[in-house]
């Protein structure tokens, strides 16, 4: 009797398996919540993937409980072909959301006018309703590898209300609780998905689970690739972030820098990565790499199978596939792509965006 042996053991993992249990957490929370989080995305083109992902952020906030407005902004409304927005009809669109207060959460549906207009807006949405975790506020922390903030900070960067003044009497309020920082919604997907995949060791402490792991990042873009590299080299990872202009290497910072014989350690003040050139090429990066994730917006871009480490953990997160077709004949694991895990960690940073805005408003009537 013949036995047939299994060409592959690649296992394939879906968006929708990392996004499960948190969506689980979501509709347990919004089904007691009263009233509901609300979202509001901004459209400002008529571009067909930003309307698409706007129709598919409604249906997917309807299924865990969460109230989505769609607001189409300038001549957009009008149903024009080929429309955009003027930048200050954006931009007012946004203000008017900030100062909404039954607004819990903002999204924009980028890219609208380029990286220079779309990173100013991108500064204009409060960073206490800011879902995508693209203002600076939330940008300062994950660099700097500050992991939870006052948030008594996030309100003042929002310019929403003074915190008070601190206690010198004993009697006055309590100091608040740290919070956690809001990370963007898709290099989170991403770290999320690594930890589905045991990538991430939960025996090592907290902020070294990726320790002793070599991760190649084929994409640098300020939105995901190099907040990607920074949260992986934070956690342990020695990362090579791979773009058009070269490669960069981003590892862990040392807590303090070396000392001469005789001399006090220096402290360091940016307890967070280090970032390097490197001389290695693309082909050595991905031969020593025990994961490859790539997200180059190009069906004409693939990564050989052949250059890649026996046993690879293959992660895609651009909607063309980076990996030849035969992937699966080396990687252990493949994640073709991080759609619904993005869509539901969004959410997750909406309803924690909720809560730090309730927080917020118990220090301003405790303060009275």
């Amino acid at each position: 009797m013949s036995i047939e042996v299994p060409t592959t053991l690649c296992a394939t993992v879906t968006g929708e398996a990392v996004a499960k249990p948190f969506r689980a957490a979501i509709i347990a929370t919004t089904s007691t919540s009263s009233p509901r989080p609300k979202l509001v995305g901004l459209l400002a083109n008529s571009n067909a993937p930003s309307r698409a992902y706007a129709e598919w952020t409604a249906k997917a906030c309807q299924a865990v409980g969460i109230n989505y407005e769609l607001r189409e902004v300038g001549a957009i409304k009008k149903g024009q072909d080929h429309a955009v927005a003027e930048q200050g009809e954006v931009e007012e669109a946004i203000l008017e959301a900030n100062a909404d207060d039954e607004v819990h959460g903002i999204m924009v549906y980028y890219p609208i006018f380029g990286p220079r207009q779309d990173g100013y807006l991108q500064q204009a949405v409060s960073p206490l309703k800011d879902v995508e975790g693209l203002n600076f506020t939330w940008l300062f922390s994950l660099y700097h590898n500050t992991r939870f903030i006052d948030p008594r900070k996030i309100a003042l960067a929002a310019q929403v209300v003074s915190p008070p003044a601190a206690s010198t009497s004993g009697s006055g309020p309590a100091e608040p609780e740290l919070v956690k920082a809001i990370l963007p919604c898709t290099p989170l997907a991403i770290v999320k998905t690594l930890e589905h995949c045991q990538v991430y060791n939960p025996v090592l402490p907290y902020g070294s689970r990726a320790f002793g792991k070599t991760i190649t990042v084929i994409n640098r873009s300020e939105v995901v690739g190099r907040p990607l590299a920074a949260l992986l080299a934070n956690d342990g990872a020695r990362v090579f972030s791979v773009d058009l202009d070269g490669i960069q290497e981003f590892t862990r910072r040392r807590t303090s820098a070396p000392a001469a014989e005789g001399e006090k350690p220096r402290p360091s003040f940016q307890p967070r990565h280090f970032v390097q050139s490197t001389p290695l090429k693309l082909e050595d990066c991905l031969a020593i790499s025990d994961v490859v994730v790539s997200g180059v917006p190009s069906a004409a871009y693939k990564i050989s199978t052949d250059a890649l480490k026996e046993g690879v953990i293959a992660v895609n997160f651009s909607e063309s596939k980076n990996f030849e077709t035969n992937i699966k004949e080396k990687a252990s694991i493949y994640c073709p792509g991080i759609g619904k895990a993005t869509i539901v960690l969004l959410q997750r940073n909406l309803l924690r965006l909720r809560e730090y805005q309730d927080i917020l408003k118990g220090i301003a009537s405790s303060s009275e």
